[in-house]
């Protein structure tokens, strides 16, 4: 089972990576960083194994703890220099920055199963898909969203980068401590999509209101067109 991780890894890797050259620009994007999820959950799975020891299998603690910092700096990474080194766009930020922590949620949920696969229920897998999953697209993509705005801004940079790491790492680790507490389990199972709803709602209502304005635009300028050629006839 030791060696299952990397043969589910690779299945995962392959079919994308080929699928690269064959797809679109955005949809290239997409695809890429969902490569950088699978593999950040990979070499995390490794780390948090090795910090599980060091802690002598305190899972509770490690899960709660550790792994919220790990995590959420590994899956950042990639993004901030995205980021610094290509683009500040906040559309293309939010893009890749979900697909990061969906890849990443993709991997971790799929081994998880093959590790507990006679223990695995339709409520496990939905709680998985919408809630942990969730989470870990939430967290990254308030990472990438916020680096829109502190990006052009130099001295706030470094500290807007932090506050951002910091915030993702606390909502991770508030989940955990809340799923992982009887009385209030389903209140952290939940949590993902109240945050998600709102942020679906405002995404949409910015993408209508600027295709509204590009309408607008072209309409104004396909007038002034219209009404320069009829001055010069």
């Amino acid at each position: 089972m030791v060696s299952m991780i990397y043969i589910l890894y690779i299945c995962m890797f392959v079919p994308l990576l080929l699928s690269i050259p064959l797809v679109g620009r955005s949809s290239r994007n997409v695809t890429i960083f969902m490569l950088l999820g699978i593999s950040s959950a990979l070499f995390i799975s490794e780390v948090n194994g090795l910090l599980l020891t060091f802690f002598k299998d305190d899972i509770v603690f490690v899960t709660t703890t550790i792994t919220p910092i790990t995590e959420e700096i590994i899956k950042a990474l990639p993004v901030l220099v995205y980021a610094f080194l290509f683009s500040d766009n906040r559309e293309k930020l939010m893009t890749i920055s979900f697909s990061m922590g969906i890849g990443f949620a993709l991997f971790e949920n799929t081994y998880i199963l093959i590790q507990n696969i006679d223990y695995i229920s339709f409520g496990w897998a939905l709680c998985r898909g919408f809630a942990t999953a969730l989470m870990h697209g939430l967290c990254t993509a308030a990472v990438g969203y916020g680096m829109s705005f502190v990006r052009k801004k130099r001295k706030m940079f470094y500290c807007g980068t932090f506050s951002l790491l910091m915030m993702s790492i606390t909502y991770h680790g508030i989940y955990n401590m809340l799923v992982q507490n009887t009385t209030y389990k389903y209140l952290g199972f939940v949590l993902p999509l109240v945050t998600y709803v709102p942020l679906v709602i405002g995404v949409v209502r910015g993408r209508m209101k600027l295709d509204k304005t590009v309408t607008e635009a072209k309409a104004v300028s396909t007038a002034k067109a219209v009404s320069t050629d009829k001055d010069k006839k």
